[in-house]
């Protein structure tokens, strides 16, 4: 059977849905159950239209060689490579197929192959999804903001462990750098075929 097309106008972004960020007592974990189905709801919408689905997650070393400044500092050793904590959650509906990018600091495009993929693909709108809100997904979104993407934040799929910096972010990212739209608007966004606000793609 040949295999499907893609149809690279939609990308959908998971960041860092790991068991470290859910374990009690993380502040995430009552969040658990309801993330997943949110992230899972995405993911059937996008891989039933053929959109590309990118996994994102943090990892490190276990003597934090390559982590960032503050985790070296503290001695803080979460997301570590070869641990079940640095795993993708498994009640997230990820394919074989799909692209998983490894990440050292916040943002996604810090140090991975994330930029290259997406100039092969060509996206209209950059979908971002996962936790913390304030932290690697506000960067993640910036860097892609700061590229020229439109950019949407599904705002029934991200959380942080911190409710205040998770509203701030909120505030500040949609005063102009990213639209927050929830499930239902996303949904309605791909089965229209164009970005939310009506804009043809300018990336073609």
């Amino acid at each position: 059977m040949p295999k499907q097309a893609v149809d690279s106008r939609y990308v959908l972004l998971v960041i860092d849905m790991l068991e470290d960020f859910f374990e009690p007592p993380s502040a995430l974990a009552d969040s658990r159950a309801r993330l997943v189905a949110r992230t899972n709801e995405l993911v059937r919408a996008f891989r039933r239209r053929r959109h590309p689905v990118v996994w994102v997650r943090q990892e490190f070393r276990a003597d934090l060689r390559d982590a960032f400044l503050a985790m070296r500092r503290q001695q803080r050793h979460v997301t570590i490579a070869g641990t079940k904590g640095a795993e993708i959650l498994a009640e997230l509906e990820r394919a074989e197929s799909d692209p998983v990018v490894v990440k050292k600091r916040y943002s996604a495009f810090f140090g991975t192959p994330l930029e290259s993929m997406l100039e092969t693909w060509r996206p209209e709108t950059l979908v971002v999804s996962g936790v913390n809100t304030h932290a690697c997904v506000r960067t993640t979104v910036i860097d892609a903001y700061q590229r020229d993407y439109d950019v949407v934040v599904a705002a029934d799929a991200v959380a942080s462990y911190d409710r205040e910096h998770h509203d701030v972010t909120t505030r500040y990212l949609s005063g102009g750098i990213a639209r927050f739209l929830v499930n239902a608007e996303i949904l309605e966004m791909l089965d229209q075929g164009v970005p939310a606000d009506g804009a043809s793609g300018s990336r073609r």
